[in-house]
């Protein structure tokens, strides 16, 4: 097996690649891991809700992790960008922006996704910090404070429920016209929480951190934290091109062993799922890393 050939290669190098990376190190798999070093979460300052690691930095937690890969022999790393991908006989070839080939018999795609933030001014800047997406893994720092809900529809009263248990000083901001059923209206009033139909012109912040929403007809509001769910699209469109199948939300389609719908292929992270935390993408990972070594293994024998 010679250099360019591998096992396994897995696209994407944070947590859910390091994790299959690890599975198919401690199975003595010639795995290569292609990264171009853009963690999803690379914007958020620290990272929860991850027994051990509660806490440190994402790049504290990337950094050990692949400090603890590299210390298995068969497993090696690539920094670069994967930009095609085909299949060949007895496997798949992958191209890299800097004009290298590499071939395997199976591939991992880690490869997260992208965030596409709406058209206000200081959402961007602020978003991982002190605009969130997920109480879970923000809303304990946030507990008791001044919080908004950034939505409408079924996806604004919903997260208005779900937040009401971390703070009762919140309001739902609509950017618009409100779009709620009567009683989804009676409901949120009932518990105080506040509607405001005004659309947003900016988010004043400092360095990240929210001070005021300002609308558009001039007036402002404080707030510490602000929920919202932004759109995405998958980061790389690889999957796809070698035609794995997309899920209606937007998601790589795999079962519950990670596998995709084409044979050979894996995927892991938060490019299959909805809910997007380092422990859910560390153990999807360790999944896709063990199911694809049996596969292996039961092929050979």
């Amino acid at each position: 097996m010679d250099s360019n050939n591998f096992e396994v290669i897995i696209i994407g190098g944070s947590y859910a690649g390091l994790s299959a990376a690890m599975t198919l190190g401690r199975s003595l798999r010639k795995v290569l891991v292609i990264d171009s070093g853009k963690p999803c979460n690379r914007m958020t300052p620290h990272s929860h809700n991850f027994i051990t690691h509660d806490g440190k930095t994402p790049a504290e937690i990337s950094a050990l992790a692949r400090q603890q890969v590299e210390q298995y022999e068969t497993v090696h790393f690539h920094n670069g960008l994967a930009i095609k991908a085909r299949q060949i006989d007895n496997g798949f070839e992958i191209e890299t922006e800097d004009g290298r080939y590499f071939n395997a018999q199976k591939l991992v795609f880690a490869t997260g996704v992208k965030d596409i933030m709406p058209n206000i001014p200081g959402m961007a800047e602020s978003w991982g910090k002190s605009v969130i997406h997920c109480p879970y893994c923000h809303g304990y720092e946030v507990r008791n404070q001044k919080t908004g809900i950034l939505g409408n529809g079924e996806y604004g009263y919903e997260f208005s429920a779900l937040i009401s248990h971390w703070t009762k000083d919140l309001t739902l901001f609509t950017n618009g016209k409100v779009d709620l059923k009567p009683d989804q209206l009676s409901k949120l009033k009932s518990k105080q929480i506040d509607i405001v139909e005004k659309e947003i012109d900016r988010l004043e912040h400092e360095n990240g951190q929210l001070r005021h929403i300002v609308f558009k007809d001039g007036s402002v509001a404080e707030l510490k934290a602000i929920y919202t769910r932004c759109a995405f699209e998958q980061h790389s469109q690889l999957p796809q091109e070698l035609g794995c199948e997309i899920t209606e939300d937007g998601y790589i389609k795999v079962d519950m062993m990670q596998k995709t719908t084409i044979e050979g292929i894996y995927a892991c992270g938060d490019n299959t799922t909805r809910m997007r935390t380092v422990s859910g993408a560390v153990a999807m990972g360790t999944m896709a890393g063990a199911v694809l070594n049996r596969e292996m293994v039961m092929e050979m024998f």
